[in-house]
């Protein structure tokens, strides 16, 4: 088992190697060391009664805020294609995810929930799957070939109506996503109060995952118009109780423009570096995440072969209990069909059929209870043969049904489940550290890690 599964990952990793970064091969191939139909660890665990979630193959960063905050020109600039559609009237606009792929290609609602299965509870949204859509395409720009991004609608105010509700579909998916950009746009609409609602519910659960940019920075005039600006939307956020924290940091970002210069600060690469950095912490927790599954796994099967062990050693006691009052409830009518024959037979009968010695050992046993028994009257001899008959069948029944076997494993589970142990401990815990290897070279020597 464990030399199959070695080498076909190795044919893997060396088809792939060539055109993927070392992170994404990392996450492909630890997905893989999940999904594997024959012995991936999501069927190993099955078969110990573990319930495993594989990683996923990239990170997702949904972007927020109010309408024409510049999310989708954001995409645009990071993919460095012309992919999502800008200025587009906020009554048409849903939910988009922006993916790398083969090839370009644009997905309805329907295959965008094939192609995400874990976004599928979106179904249950009254109106979303209508407005979902997938876009695809091949650029392998910055690190996007390992992001998912989802662009959300643009937020506003008043008696706007949504085909769904925006609110609570942003919130669900907030639960999901790895990273979550708040774009703020300094042209009227950052105080947004819908947006602000749904930032400050988002950061009682997600704190650590929201990240704040005023964007269109290079719109909002001058350097002191800017300052006014960013000092209302923090002023406003604070105001919300959840959101008023220190060290709040908000970069001025814009889509760079060779025919437009600005003197305005440009932080837009800060939001790369954020990128970034998610995918880093990525690839670590799921590198650990499969360090601890390991151990959960290896913990599973142990414990079965444990307590199977300890079934064993109990249906033998039951066994030998069994066996115990089985033979004591026969040798009561034995008993009494000696005495019966005893009595009734002449002593050169018994004689000729057990022999001298026999017949002198059965009447030292039995002539005491012989006399014990002649000595009743018949009444008393009846009751006591039937006391004896029901006492002798109360014991056959407790040895049926009171010392009852349990079902334990065969001599071929056993080995498949050893099997199962050695290729995880051996095969994926080699692998994992491997990878781990792979991962921290990218940034120290081999000095730096003692190899």
């Amino acid at each position: 088992m464990s030399g199959k599964i070695k080498n076909r990952s190795a044919a893997n990793a060396d088809s792939i190697s060539g055109g993927v970064s070392c992170d994404e091969r990392i996450l492909r191939d630890c997905h893989q060391l999940y999904t594997d139909p024959d012995s991936g660890l999501i069927t190993v665990a099955e078969s110990v009664g573990v319930k495993l979630l594989p990683p996923r193959k990239k990170i997702t960063v949904m972007l927020m805020g109010n309408h024409s905050a510049g999310k989708s020109s954001f995409i645009n600039w990071y993919v460095e294609e012309h992919i999502q559609r800008t200025g587009v009237a906020i009554e048409t606009q849903g939910f988009s995810f922006v993916t790398s792929g083969r090839k370009r290609e644009s997905l309805t609602g329907n295959a965008t929930l094939h192609l995400y299965p874990h976004f599928k509870p979106l179904q249950e949204f009254k109106g979303v799957s209508e407005y979902l859509s997938t876009e695809i395409c091949t650029s392998r720009q910055k690190r996007f070939s390992l992001v998912t991004f989802v662009d959300s609608p643009g937020l506003v105010d008043g008696d706007m109506k949504y085909p769904f509700d925006v609110d609570e579909v942003v919130l669900w998916l907030g639960d999901l996503c790895d990273l979550i950009l708040v774009f703020f746009d300094p042209m009227g609409q950052a105080l947004c109060k819908r947006t602000l609602n749904i930032v400050e519910s988002l950061n009682e659960k997600h704190g650590d995952r929201l990240r704040f940019y005023l964007s269109k920075a290079d719109e909002a005039g001058g350097e002191s118009d800017r300052q006014r600006v960013m000092m209302q939307i923090v002023q406003e956020l604070c105001k919300r109780p959840g959101l008023n924290k220190c060290g709040f940091d908000m970069p001025t970002i814009y889509i760079p423009n060779p025919n437009k210069p600005s003197r305005c600060v440009n932080q837009i690469e800060e939001v790369c570096r954020t990128i970034e950095k998610t995918i880093n912490q990525t690839v670590q927790t799921t590198l650990n995440s499969l360090e601890k599954d390991c151990e959960l796994i290896s913990e599973a099967i142990t414990d079965t072969i444990n307590t199977d062990r300890q079934t064993t050693m109990e249906n033998r006691r039951a066994r030998c209990k069994s066996c115990f009052l089985t033979l004591l409830g026969f040798s009561i009518p034995m008993a009494l069909m000696a005495i019966l024959v005893l009595g009734a037979l002449s002593k050169e009968l018994l004689e000729m059929a057990l022999g001298p010695q026999g017949t002198e050992a059965l009447s030292l046993y039995l002539t005491p209870i012989v006399r014990i028994f002649d000595s009743l009257s018949v009444e008393q001899q009846l009751y006591s043969c039937v006391g004896l008959v029901l006492t002798s069948f109360l014991m056959l029944i407790i040895a049926r049904f009171s010392f009852r076997t349990r079902p334990t494993l065969s001599g071929k589970q056993k080995r498949q489940l050893q099997e199962k142990l050695e290729y995880v401990q051996e095969v994926v815990k080699t692998k994992k550290k491997k990878l781990y290897e792979d991962y921290l070279r990218q940034s120290v020597s081999d000095h730096d890690m003692g190899l």
